[in-house]
């Protein structure tokens, strides 16, 4: 190998290597805890999702679970919610739990006779009363039910992410 032009690309190098440093330790840097918006637009998204997963639920041939990923996070974080709210979630979740464990079953055992213990209209409208009042929620505390823009760090910016 020949090393005699490297002087010459050792600026570009060192920046490179630089920017590759200050991204890894802005990434390092403790995150804040998570606010109140936050909690409720994570939760929002879920239950959207699970809303979107139940209408194709019986479209599809091998049935999908749906998230709860954000509500095991924050569930104990919701008391600055409304106690119906609260009250909403919970329920909802709960039978998006059982729901969960009947697909579950239904996977391990490769039957579908699981899946008829599960109420759809039920599950529906318990998705439909936790997402009216999380949007509402949202859209008195901070103007509107959309979440807020992220924005890119560097690297998505380099590589064209955003």
């Amino acid at each position: 190998m020949d090393f005699s032009n490297i002087s010459e690309n050792l600026p570009v190098i060192v920046m490179i290597v630089g920017l590759i440093l200050l991204q890894f330790f802005l990434k390092r840097r403790r995150k804040p805890e998570i606010t109140r918006q936050e909690i409720t637009q994570d939760l929002l998204s879920e239950v959207r999702l699970n809303q979107a997963l139940l209408e194709t639920f019986s479209l599809r041939q091998k049935p999908k679970k749906f998230e709860t990923v954000s509500w095991q996070i924050n569930k104990s974080k919701l008391d600055f919610l409304d106690e119906s709210l609260q009250a909403a979630l919970s329920q909802t979740f709960m039978m998006v739990a059982d729901a969960n464990q009947q697909i579950g079953a239904a996977k391990k055992y490769k039957s579908t006779s699981y899946m008829v213990s599960i109420d759809m209209g039920k599950l529906k409208n318990s998705l439909a009363k936790s997402r009216e009042g999380l949007e509402e929620w949202l859209q008195s505390t901070t103007g509107t039910k959309d979440p807020s823009p992220q924005t890119p760090d560097i690297i998505d910016s380099l590589l064209g992410r955003r």
